[in-house]
């Protein structure tokens, strides 16, 4: 009896050598969609944020923020959000007319997204000024 408990013990510590902390990331915006609306030119600087937490028990990483076009970043995390924390991601868009239909990808370390990659939708209409 006292060898199977021994073995149950040790079972048990080497266990908890293999468990992992983990970053994840959760955004505030339901489905990960930003939409800018009907918007125009003269009353609107085409300034977004998104805005996320660190759901995880590990600091987050975010490695790289891009996107398929016309999109600058302002302001993206430069060091790891700790756990509980939450961060921005300031998106500006050059409002050119017409429909708005992009996607912001995140590269990241959060374990809840396959291979920490996180895609953000925008959409939106930017109205020309007359």
């Amino acid at each position: 009896m006292k060898k199977i408990a021994t073995i149950l013990v040790f079972v048990f510590i080497c266990s908890l050598g293999f468990s992992q902390n983990s970053p994840k990331i959760e955004f505030k915006l339901a489905e990960n969609i930003l939409n800018y609306g009907n918007t125009s030119k003269k009353t609107d600087n085409g300034i977004r944020t998104f805005e996320f937490t660190n759901i995880g028990d590990a600091p987050l990483i975010i490695k790289n923020v891009f996107s398929t076009s016309e999109f600058t970043f302002p302001i993206k995390p430069t060091e790891p959000i700790l756990p509980g924390k939450t961060g921005k991601i300031e998106i500006k868009y050059n409002m050119i007319p017409g429909p708005i239909r992009k996607t912001i990808i995140i590269e990241s370390n959060a374990t809840n997204y396959e291979n920490g990659i996180i895609v953000l939708k925008v959409k939106g209409i930017v109205i020309a000024d007359s």
